[in-house]
C-alpha cells in the first residue's frame, strides 16, 4: 500500500534501544541486555508509541521483525502518526485502540486486520502503557503476532458454511418454482456479499451470439451495467468453445496476466482489475457467464472462491433449465386453456344442437302438427348457426315445382309461399335432386334482390320413398359454414324428412281409419240385420215346440220317454240360439256409438252384496268358497246400473265355471286414486299370457277346458269388455302363482 509521508510538528530525537524501555536515565545492565536481545531477535513485532501532551500519538521505534512487515525502517518511522503509514480506515482503528489503552490506563489485547504492503494481515496485539515519575502515561509499547493463518482457516470455514447455506437457499427457491428474474438478482447479491468483491454479474448470451447483463450486484460508484448489451471484441468462437467445455478464466490483475491489449482495454473500460469468469451451461450449451470482479485493485482468487462461483453457476444452470421448463409448462397451460375454451365453445354448440335435436324428435314423436314442427326447425336452426335466413321448400309430386313452405328471417322480404320452377334453376336443383348438398358464396339476383354477397347452404330432404324438399340456410356475409355446421344441417334435414313423411303417413292412416270405420258400420248393420232375420225362425221353432208339447199331452203320449227328451233338447237349443242372437244384438249395439247414458249414483257397500250372495248356492254346490271384501267409507259410484250389473254377473258366472272344486272365489272393491277398482279372483287356475291376450275375443275358450262342459254363447267376456269400455273404464286379466284375477276399473263420475 502507499505510505503517506507527512512532516511532524514535534521534533523527537532518536532513542537507541533499550532506552525507550527503561527511560532516559537508565543504565545498561544484564536486564537491559536481555530485553535488547528479545527486541532485536524475537519473532513478535514490537513497536513503541509516544503519547504527546495534546493526546496525539507518534511512533518512536520498531523492532526488526515489525520493520519487515511494515516495509519501513525504525528511523523512517520515527515521528510519524498512524495516518502517515496506514490507510485512513486502518489508522482510525489503531487510534481507537491507543485511546482505549490510555483511557483505561492498563494493558489491553485485541485482534485486528491491517494492510501492510498491499497485503491484509491479521494481528493479535497486546498494548502496555508506561508511566513517568508522576504516574502519567507517556509511552505505549505494543507486541503483535501474526494470526493470519488462523483467521484464514476461520474465514474459510465461515465461507464454507455461508456457501452451503447460500446453495441451500438457492436450491429451495428453485424447488419453489420461482422465476429466473427473481432468482438471479438474489444469487448475485448473496455471492457478492459472500466473496466481499466489488461486482458480480450474470451475462446471458442471445441467439445471435451477442449478450446482455441479466443480473448485477455491485458497490462500484460508476454506472451499473444491468440490462446493457456488452460486446467483447476479443471474444471469439474459440473462447466460447472453451467455456462450453467447462473452462474458466481467472485474472488476478489485468495488467499482469498477459492479456491481449484489446481485452485489457475492454476490461479497463468496465473498471475491472481482477476478473473471475465461470460458464453457465444448459444441456451442454453455453447459456451465459457468471463473473466476479474487483475494480480498484488486484485480487488473488482463492480455491474456495472459485469453487463457490462454479457451484453457483451450476445452480443458475438448474434454475434456467427449470425456468425453461416452467415456460414450456406455461405455454402448454396457455395452449390447453385455449383448447379448453375452444372445446367449451364446441361443447356449447353441441349442447345447443342436442337441445334442438331433442325438441325436434320430441315434437316428431308427440306432435302430429307438421307446421309447428318445421316452424320450430327453421327458427331454432337459424339461431343456432347464426344465419340471417332459414327456410324449407317442398317439391310437388313430380319435383318440378319448389315452394317455400316454412321460413324464418331477421329481415324482409319474406318469401313464404313463393314457388319456383325447378327448370329455371337447373344448376342448383340438379345437384339437390341428386341428393347432394350445395354450399356456395355468390351474388344472387332475381327472386332475392335484397341479398348481395351471401353464403348459402342447402341440404336435400329425402327418404327411401323419394325427394321431399330442401333445407336452406343463408348468411349475408362471406363466412362459410364449417364442417360441424354442415353435419348439423344434414342431420336436421334427415329429421325433417322423418317428420314430413310421418305427417303424410298419418294423413293416410286417418283416411284409412275413416274408411275402416265406415266398413265396420256397414258390417254392424249387416250383423244387426242378420240377427233380426234369425229371431223369426227361432221364435217359430219355440212356438212349434210348445204346440207339439200340448198335442202330445192331449193324445196321451206323455208316457213315452223319448218325447220329453226331445222336447228338452228342442227347448234347450231354442234357448241357446235365442241367447246367441241376443248377445249378437248386444255386441253389435256396443260397436256403434252408444246412446247417452243415464248415470245413477250407487253405494257399492249396499248394492253389490245381494248380487254376490245370489251365487252363494252355486258355489256351495260346487264346493267353492265365496268371499266379498269392500273397503269402508267408499264414495258413491255414478254409473249405468243395468250394464254394471251385467258386468258383475257375467264375471261371476265365468269365475264360478272355471274355479276348481275346493278353491276360493274373492270379490273385492277399493278406491285407487279416482278409479273404483273391482277385483274378481279365483284360486286353483292359472292361464298363460298368450291365452290372456285372447280371452276377450268372441267364442274364445281356454284350451284345456271343454267348451261343451259349460253353457253360454261364448260372447260373454267380449260383451263385458265392451260394456266396461262403454262406461269409460278398463278391464284386464292377471294370472300368477295359481291365481287368476279380472280387474275392472271404473271412473267415479
Amino acid at each position: 500500500m502507499n505510505i503517506n509521508q507527512s512532516e511532524s510538528t514535534v521534533e523527537l530525537k532518536p532513542l537507541s534501544p533499550p532506552y525507550f524501555l527503561f527511560g532516559k536515565d537508565a543504565d545498561k545492565s544484564s536486564s537491559e541486555q536481555f530485553l535488547l536481545s528479545i527486541y532485536d531477535s524475537g519473532q513478535a513485532s514490537i513497536f513503541v508509541v509516544d503519547v504527546l501532551e495534546d493526546g496525539d500519538f507518534r511512533y518512536v521505534a520498531l523492532n526488526p521483525t515489525h520493520e519487515r512487515w511494515l516495509g519501513m525502517s525504525s528511523e523512517e518511522l520515527q515521528g510519524k502518526k498512524p495516518e502517515d503509514i496506514l490507510s485512513p480506515m486502518d489508522a482510525a482503528k489503531v487510534r481507537q485502540h491507543y485511546n482505549d489503552c490510555v483511557r483505561f490506563g492498563k494493558t489491553i489485547s485485541y485482534e485486528q486486520c491491517l494492510q501492510f504492503q498491499g497485503v491484509p494481515t491479521w494481528w493479535s496485539t497486546t498494548l502496555t502503557p508506561l508511566r513517568d515519575a508522576n504516574s502519567k502515561i507517556y509511552r505505549l509499547i505494543g507486541t503483535s503476532s501474526s494470526i493470519s493463518p488462523i483467521k484464514q482457516i476461520e474465514r474459510n470455514g465461515k465461507l464454507q458454511a455461508e456457501k452451503a447455506q447460500l446453495l441451500a437457499d438457492i436450491d429451495q427457491k428453485i424447488c419453489q418454482s420461482q422465476d429466473l428474474e427473481t432468482i438471479l438478482p438474489q444469487i448475485v447479491k448473496e455471492a457478492r456479499n459472500l466473496l466481499s468483491c466489488d461486482r458480480v454479474l450474470v451475462y446471458r448470451f442471445q441467439a445471435d451470439g451477442t449478450g446482455a447483463i441479466a443480473a448485477e450486484a455491485t458497490i462500484v460508484a460508476h454506472g451499473p451495467l444491468l440490462g446493457k448489451n456488452i460486446h467483447d471484441p476479443c471474444f471469439t468462437t474459440k473462447h466460447q468453445e472453451r467455456y462450453r467445455k467447462g473452462g474458466i478464466q481467472v485474472i488476478e490483475d489485468i495488467y499482469a496476466a498477459g492479456l491481449h491489449p484489446c481485452q485489457i482495454d475492454f476490461l479497463a473500460s468496465l473498471q475491472v482489475r481482477a476478473n473471475l469468469v465461470v460458464p453457465i451451461l444448459l444441456h451442454q450449451d453455453l447459456w451465459g457467464l457468471l463473473i466476479a470482479q474487483y475494480c480498484d485493485k488486484p485480487h488473488q482468487w482463492r480455491d474456495a472462491e472459485i469453487d463457490l462461483l462454479k457451484q453457483l453457476a451450476v445452480q443458475i444452470g438448474i434454475a434456467s433449465q427449470q425456468a425453461k421448463l416452467q415456460q414450456q409448462v406455461e405455454n402448454l397451460k396457455a395452449k390447453m386453456e385455449l383448447q379448453r375454451q375452444e372445446y367449451a365453445v364446441q361443447v356449447q354448440k353441441i349442447q345447443d344442437f342436442q337441445a334442438l335435436w331433442q325438441r325436434i324428435t320430441e315434437q316428431i314423436r308427440d306432435n302430429l302438427d307438421i307446421s309447428q314442427i318445421l316452424e320450430t326447425v327453421v327458427q331454432d336452426l337459424a339461431q343456432l348457426l347464426k344465419s340471417d335466413r332459414c327456410h324449407i321448400e317442398l317439391y310437388d309430386t313430380d319435383c318440378t315445382l319448389a315452394t317455400i313452405a316454412y321460413e324464418y328471417t331477421h329481415s324482409s322480404p319474406l318469401y313464404q309461399g313463393v314457388s319456383k320452377q325447378v327448370a329455371d334453376f337447373s344448376e342448383i336443383y340438379q345437384r339437390l335432386l341428386q341428393k347432394q348438398s350445395l354450399h356456395s358464396v355468390e351474388i344472387l339476383h332475381g327472386w332475392q334482390p335484397t341479398l348481395q354477397v351471401i353464403t348459402q347452404l342447402a341440404y336435400p330432404i329425402f327418404d327411401r320413398q323419394g325427394m321431399l324438399g330442401n333445407l336452406w340456410l343463408i348468411r349475408t356475409t362471406q363466412q362459410p359454414f364449417d364442417e360441424w355446421e354442415n353435419g348439423v344441417v344434414q342431420q336436421i334435414a334427415s329429421q325433417c324428412a322423418i317428420a314430413i313423411r310421418n305427417s303424410r303417413l298419418n294423413q293416410t292412416i286417418q283416411t284409412q281409419a275413416q274408411e275402416i270405420a265406415s266398413i265396420e258400420r256397414l258390417n254392424n248393420q249387416f250383423l244387426r240385420a242378420l240377427a233380426q232375420e234369425l229371431r223369426t225362425p227361432i221364435t217359430s221353432i219355440n212356438l212349434a215346440a210348445q204346440t207339439l208339447e200340448s198335442m202330445l199331452n192331449l193324445e196321451g203320449l206323455s208316457d213315452k220317454d223319448i218325447v220329453p227328451q226331445l222336447l228338452q233338447i228342442l227347448h234347450s237349443e231354442c234357448g241357446r240360439g235365442s241367447n246367441l242372437i241376443q248377445d249378437l244384438l248386444t255386441l253389435t249395439q256396443h260397436q256403434t256409438p252408444p246412446d247417452p247414458q243415464t248415470l245413477i249414483p250407487i253405494d257399492l257397500q249396499t248394492w253389490l252384496p245381494p248380487i254376490v250372495e245370489s251365487f252363494r248356492e252355486v258355489t256351495a254346490c260346487q264346493k267353492q268358497q265365496l268371499k266379498l271384501k269392500i273397503d269402508t267409507a267408499l264414495p258413491t259410484l255414478a254409473t249405468e246400473i243395468t250394464e254394471l250389473e251385467r258386468i258383475v254377473t257375467e264375471l261371476l258366472n265365468h269365475i264360478c265355471k272355471y274355479t276348481p272344486t275346493g278353491e276360493t272365489i274373492t270379490v273385492s272393491v277399493q278406491l285407487i286414486a279416482d278409479m273404483m277398482q273391482i277385483r274378481f279372483q279365483n284360486s286353483g287356475l292359472e292361464i298363460s299370457a298368450q291365452q290372456r291376450a285372447r280371452i276377450f275375443e268372441p267364442f274364445y275358450h281356454i284350451a284345456k277346458n271343454d267348451p261343451w262342459k259349460h253353457s253360454g254363447t261364448g260372447l260373454e267376456l267380449a260383451l263385458v269388455q265392451k260394456m266396461v269400455t262403454n262406461l269409460g273404464g278398463k278391464i284386464h286379466v292377471e294370472s300368477v302363482a295359481g291365481k287368476t284375477t279380472f280387474i275392472v276399473k271404473l271412473p267415479r263420475a
